[in-house]
């Protein structure tokens, strides 16, 4: 366990990287979202806004980032990769709930201020907002976790196969999801997509399948990242 909580430091110690670019994007879009509230006729009704995937999307960016660059470091001071793996998946899970709790207090926050006094709904949209901040923690962090997943699994591919590997999940990801659309297309299935999700809880949906998302990833990483080479 002290050589997980050891491979776990590894990631703080440039702190600004791990936790202030996140949170330096999202608060630029944040901002951006609040000037086109208040100074557009958006702000004339309550509507929400996807601006908030920003800090989702770079934490996915910042933990590739936490593989390529960490990892060969810490085998060079003998840490296993096993360790460095278990370490960044723990690092993950606090980070995530961490996370999930401020974001719960921004929306506690956004909904007794009326959206930022314009109608604005940017820390919570759509499903994602929970009755309750306990339940909020979770709508917001679970689907964080599947995006620190992602990354991680990620950042193992590079190291593992090089840009060869990047690009060939990148090239692959694209084929099956085409293949996807393409095959729903041609069935006629797309209203059927829809119904499903329709009648999916919301429970279901902003944690029930990132939490799918976050054990898939995680769970295809590990076999990759023991046969990561220096």
């Amino acid at each position: 366990m002290t050589r997980v909580l050891q491979a776990a430091r590894l990631h703080l110690v440039h702190p600004v990287v791990i936790l202030g670019i996140p949170w330096l994007v999202v608060a630029i879009s944040f901002a951006i979202n609040l000037a086109v509230f208040h100074l557009t006729p958006a702000g004339e009704e309550e509507g929400f806004s996807g601006g908030v995937l920003a800090l989702y999307v770079t934490v996915l960016v910042v933990f590739v980032q936490a593989v390529t660059q960490l990892l060969p470091f810490a085998m060079g001071v003998s840490i296993s990769r096993r360790t460095f793996f278990l370490g960044t998946a723990l690092v993950a899970a606090v980070q995530a709930l961490l996370y999930g709790i401020v974001i719960s207090a921004l929306v506690a926050i956004e909904n007794a201020t009326d959206g930022w006094g314009t109608g604005l709904n940017y820390w919570a949209p759509g499903i994602f907002e929970a009755d309750g901040a306990v339940a909020q923690v979770f709508y917001s962090g679970v689907p964080m976790l599947a995006f620190m997943c992602v990354g991680i699994g990620m950042g193992v591919v590079h190291q593992r196969w090089g840009q060869a590997g990047t690009w060939g999940l990148i090239i692959g990801s694209l084929v099956v999801f085409g293949g996807l659309a393409i095959l729903i297309t041609w069935l006629e299935a797309w209203g059927d997509v829809a119904d499903w999700f329709t009648d999916q809880s919301a429970v279901t949906l902003a944690v029930g399948l990132p939490v799918a998302v976050a054990l898939a990833a995680a769970l295809a990483a590990f076999p990759g990242i023991r046969r990561v080479v220096p």
